[in-house]
Formats: C-alpha cells, structure tokens, sequence
C-alpha cells in the first residue's frame, strides 16, 4: 500500500483522511493496515514516533463505521500512560469527526464522575491506563464482555511500569473471541510471553527502530562537563533555529532547569509525574501553538509526546536504558520532516554512549565543545547575578564550587561517586 486511497474506506473516514492531509502510510501503517482490516490479529514493532496510532485507529474506526451504533463498548486501547491515552483519544476523535462514534478516557487525574458519566452514556471505545481500569472493574462499574477489539499501545512500556497483572485481569474480561492489536517498541521476553498468551495467529510486523531513525534524525553528542551543560544548553538555544525538547532524568531537576531557562528570557514549559494533568495538558498544548520554545520533561512523558515539527531534542541527561534513548529521540524527526538530537556526555559516560552505539545499532556524530564560561559557582551566586539584571552569563560569578548538583537533575547513576 502506497496510499490512502487505496484502501476500502467508508467515505467520511476517507474524507477525514484527506482534510487532515494523510496521504502517504508510513511503513508500520503500511504493513499493519490491511491485515488489520482483514480482522487478523497483529503484532507490530516499531519506535515511537512512526506513526503506530493510526496504524490501529483506521482499522478500528472503519469496523465501528460498518455496524450500527449501540451503547455498548466494542473497543478496548490500552496505553501506558494518561498523556498518551488522551493524545490518542485526541487522533481518534480527530479521524471520526462527523461519525458519531463515541470515545471516553479512562484515566487517574481526571474526573471520575465525567468518565462514569461518558461510559453510562454509551461510549464505543474506552482508552484507558490499565490501573484505573482495574479499578472500575473491581467496583463493577464497567462492563468489557462485548469488547470484541483490543489494542495493546506501547506493551512494552506498560510491562516495564509493572502492569503485567492488571493486563492479565482486563484481558480476562474480555470475549475469547476477539481482535488483538500489539504495538510495541521492542519484543522482548516478557512481551513474547504476552504474544504467545493472548494474540491468536498474529501477522507480524517490524520496522527496525535504528534505520528510522538514522534516516530523519542527525544524532549529535557533546562531551562535557556537569557544570558547563547549562551553558552549553543555551548556546544551542542562540545558535539554532526551533523548538527544543529536553530531557532530564529526575522531576526535582526538570523543575529547576526551567527555572534557571526562564530566568535567561527563554519560554519554557515543565512536564514530569507531579504535575497535574491540567498543567501537563497546558504545558504541552503551550509547547505545540509556540508559546514554549523550550518543554522541559522526564521520562514519563517520553512516549507521550506527539507533537510534530519538534526540531531539538537534547539528552541533557542520559537515559537509563538504550531503548529509552530511542524513545526521546524519535520525538524529532517525524511526519517525513529531519530533526536533531544532541546528547550531553560528561567523561564518565563515554562508556553508556558506546553501549548504546552498539546496542542499538546507531552512530551518533561527536562534536567539538564551543568556547564555554568556566562552571558557575553556588546557587546563591547565580540568583544574585539574575537579579543584578544578568542575561544568559552566569559564569561571570566567580566560580566556588562545581556547580553539578544546581542545574543537573541531581542523578547519581549506579556505581559512580
């Protein structure tokens, strides 16, 4: 399948996919599509970023398209966490506009009585987060067993978060018979364990995560110091052009990076597990009309970022795991457009970068540090120097100490002093 149009489509799914500009499948939509409209179940592995959701969202608003509506839940998605759930709800309504096919977000955070309300009323298609669904199962307070379509978006990362009994219970609950729909970054063992228990004769489909990305996204990587990465964070900001996403590894140091950039005239947005979904739902929608320049987050929003035309990505830390290095990554480069990411490495992390080359099957490209300020000192310093009326060189304090526990993320990566 080359395009659209070459599908079988009802004619307002097709005239959505047009008023939307989807033209051109991407390859896992390509692959997964037409097995999925067969009503096979699929296994498909791709990065994030390649276009998984409406991969499954065609299939499922086109079966829902050929039967009459009722007020019964027909269609099950599961996603790791809430952000993702409700950007998905968000494509989904976005395809079925005119369609009268009803959605509702399963979620915490969220109002409990407005989800309860949307479920009595007739809702076709639950997105949920697999702890609060547990949860209105116990209490009785949904019913799956006419659920004949399920999506599992993101298996992986919902393994990883611990979910693997909770996703044993709702699966349970569903029909014997029934549509399975896997998307998953990575097939690991626990997630063949889960293909092997519950999807039924899957067609398998794979893109290989390192040729996406090698081919969208130009991987840059500085070595430098703990203390020089603020300053080399806003050098980027001077030189290049576009919108930045930044990752760090812990909520205390999110929350003090964007201080520190707001505090240099940059518009910054913070997204991490404590704030609240009206703030996390602010921050992004702030970061996708422009208002941001610069969304500051954690892991937890790795897989829940999907906004186009995201030119940087920086690793101001490292991530944990390779496969989560992708996962950041594959936020730039997306809808055929190029990106770049680039990677702060202090000396002692030659080694994870290495790993990650290997391990995934990348090259990132070394660059020489430019001319920085020497490591700011003290705090205390840096928030006199602001004040005083500073700009975006704080290094002139005359350094105390090593400034690595102010503007990192306060990480101590296992095994290192």
């Amino acid at each position: 399948m080359k395009h659209f149009t070459e599908l079988n489509l009802c004619s307002a799914l097709r005239n959505n996919l047009a008023k939307n500009e989807f033209v051109t499948p991407t390859p896992v939509q390509a692959q997964a599509i037409p097995p999925l409209m067969e009503g096979r179940d699929v296994v498909a592995t791709a990065q994030t970023g390649t276009g998984k959701t409406l991969a499954f969202a065609i299939p499922v608003i086109e079966a829902l398209a050929a039967v009459p509506r009722s007020k019964v839940i027909k269609v099950l998605i599961l996603s790791p966490t809430r952000d993702l759930a409700i950007q998905i709800d968000g494509a989904f309504r976005q395809l079925a506009e005119g369609m009268h096919i009803r959605t509702v977000v399963v979620v915490g955070g969220l109002s409990e009585a407005n989800q309860l309300r949307d479920i009595k009323a007739g809702a076709e298609v639950v997105i949920a987060t697999p702890g609060r669904l547990c949860d209105y199962l116990d209490r009785r307070l949904i019913d799956l067993s006419r659920a004949g379509t399920v999506v599992l978006d993101e298996a992986d990362r919902m393994l990883d978060m611990g979910f693997l009994p909770s996703l044993q219970t709702i699966l349970q609950k569903l029909p014997a018979k029934r549509q399975t729909m896997l998307f998953s970054a990575t097939i690991e063992r626990s997630v063949a364990h889960l293909v092997a228990s519950y999807v039924h004769e899957p067609v398998r489909v794979a893109v290989e995560a390192s040729t996406e990305t090698a081919s969208q996204i130009d991987l840059f990587c500085y070595e430098v110091q703990q203390g020089s990465k603020f300053d080399l964070l806003v050098h980027l900001l001077k030189q290049e052009t576009g919108s930045f996403l930044v990752f760090v590894s812990r909520k205390e140091g999110a929350d003090r990076l964007s201080k520190f950039l707001e505090r240099v005239r940059y518009k910054v947005a913070c997204i991490h597990g404590d704030r609240s979904q009206s703030q996390r739902n602010e921050a992004l929608q702030g970061f996708k009309d422009g208002v941001y320049r610069v969304l500051v987050a954690t892991d937890v929003a790795a897989r829940g970022i999907h906004v186009d035309d995201i030119a940087h990505v920086v690793n101001y830390d490292l991530p944990q795991e390779a496969e989560n290095f992708i996962h950041r990554v594959g936020r730039t480069g997306r809808a055929g457009s190029r990106g770049a990411s680039w990677t702060f490495v202090t000396p002692l992390e030659r080694s994870d970068v290495r790993g990650y080359e290997s391990v995934l099957g990348i090259q990132v490209q070394y660059r020489e540090l430019p001319a920085l300020p020497r490591p700011i000192g003290l705090v205390t310093d840096v928030d006199a120097f602001l004040a005083s009326g500073g700009t975006s060189e704080p290094a002139a304090v005359a350094p105390k100490t090593t400034f690595t526990r102010s503007f990192s993320s306060g990480r101590r990566r296992p095994g290192r002093r």
